[in-house]
């Protein structure tokens, strides 16, 4: 049997990057996903500005930028009568410590499209229709054995379960996933096409009523797409319906201008309930969790796909340098030590902001800009109080971002351009 190095489970915006990231550090990296097709979802609405320090570091920024579009001005409609605009990024401009001041708009399925087109560079494809169903410690614990649907046993020396909330990885550890569903807390989503011309394609259209509310953002690359997203229709007894086209005519006609028949298509239909649970620990052994694997919360901020794509690329370098004899194994001990306390503010900090915006749209001209902060471009995040960086105290301090800076001559050094610092390499200054 032949031994991979990592063995990545999921091929959503998590793995995938993990992947890119082992392939292009030398590493022997394999990826699976238990979907027949790669899938085309909508979920997430694209990258921060901390995950697009990310895309560049792997190079494929540039492609991302490109394929997507700036964060749209938010125009906030109270009995389908526009009330008020806001621009959260109005007073935001790129600077050498963060050239990316805001995050970009981007269909999941085209993120992970150029994710996947990257690592088939480094000659890695996805292994589609496999489902892992059994993990097991080779002898002295020097390897892992992972069982597949088809019969099959792949040996690997970790495994990484970027397989989302209802991760087979977690499970088959027994992993707990402690938290709450707000059963109350329920959204219809879905990606729709209008009538050409229908909507300003340079605003996200949000309409909040007393009795519900609807919110239209066109999807980038599209002539006539749109995320669609809304308050469920209800039953006599008050219970949510489940999302239908039909039923998303009704709400666009209830709230919005717009006549129902305007809606001329609806696809990935799903219903969204908060969800807010955290695994009791991140590792297991040669195995380990990231993205929804380990986490999930509130949609507020949209820190979801981000916050897993900033667990692959801490857990990445550290793979990386491990494989490669450059530090011990103790290191892979900091990715929990460093990324559960990030999971469990991020969960503390979607739930404060869905709390806010709640409060916000009851009142007319208020919207979705009340869940965007500091906070949610996810720059702040830092490690100084890691074990990497104990005893240490240079200005930028050791778990800090690095920050970009011009040279001698002006000119912005990139990171695409010059070597990350990495902890590994005692530069304590990462992801």
């Amino acid at each position: 049997m032949g031994m991979t190095d990592v063995l990545v489970v999921g091929a959503g915006p998590t793995g995938l990057v993990l992947a890119c990231d082992l392939a292009r550090r030398g590493a022997a990296v394999r990826i699976v996903d238990r979907s027949p097709a790669p899938p085309r979802t909508s979920r997430a609405k694209g990258p921060n500005a901390r995950s697009l320090e990310i895309l560049d570091d792997l190079g494929v920024a540039e492609e991302v930028l490109a394929a997507g579009s700036a964060p749209l001005p938010m125009l906030k409609y109270r009995d389908r009568l526009p009330v008020a605009e806001t621009d959260p990024w109005a007073d935001s401009s790129p600077s050498p410590d963060a050239p990316y001041d805001r995050g970009r708009l981007i269909a999941q399925w085209r993120l992970e499209e150029i994710l996947r087109d990257r690592l088939a560079g480094y000659g890695v494809r996805v292994e589609l229709g496999r489902e892992a169903t059994g993990l097991g410690e080779g002898p002295g614990g020097r390897h892992v054995d992972v069982a597949f649907a088809e019969g099959r046993t792949e040996r690997a020396r970790y495994v990484v379960g970027c397989d989302g909330a209802h991760s087979s990885v977690r499970k088959l550890l027994g992993i707990g996933f402690e938290g709450a569903t707000a059963e109350d807390q329920v959204m219809v989503c879905g990606d729709v096409d209008l009538a050409d011309g229908a909507l300003d394609r340079t605003r996200w259209h949000q309409w909040f009523d007393e009795d519900g509310a609807v919110m239209l953002c066109p999807i980038p690359g599209t002539r006539t797409g749109w995320w669609f997203q809304a308050g469920p229709e209800r039953d006599g007894r008050g219970r949510p319906l489940a999302p239908t086209t039909d039923g998303f005519r009704r709400l666009l006609a209830r709230h919005t201008a717009l006549p129902g028949r305007a809606l001329t298509r609806a696809e990935l239909l799903s219903t969204y309930r908060v969800n807010v649970r955290m695994a009791d620990r991140f590792r297991a052994g040669r195995v380990f969790l990231a993205g929804d694997a380990a986490h999930v919360h509130a949609v507020a901020g949209g820190l979801g796909m981000n916050t897993g794509i900033q667990d692959a690329f801490n857990l990445g370098w550290k793979l990386g340098l491990v494989l490669a004899g450059h530090a011990g194994p103790e290191l892979l001990d900091t990715y929990e030590e460093e990324r559960l306390p990030v999971a469990a503010r991020t969960l503390d900090l979607t739930s404060e902001r869905l709390r806010a915006t709640l409060e916000a749209i009851r009142r007319p001209g208020g919207g979705l800009d009340a869940a965007i902060t500091p906070d949610t471009t996810g720059l702040g995040v830092g490690y100084r109080w890691s074990s990497l960086a104990r005893g240490l105290a240079e200005a930028p301090q050791a778990g800090d971002g690095s920050p970009d800076a011009p040279d001698s001559e002006g000119r912005v050094a990139r990171d695409g351009d010059r070597p990350a610092p990495q902890s590994g390499d005692l530069s304590l200054i990462h992801i």
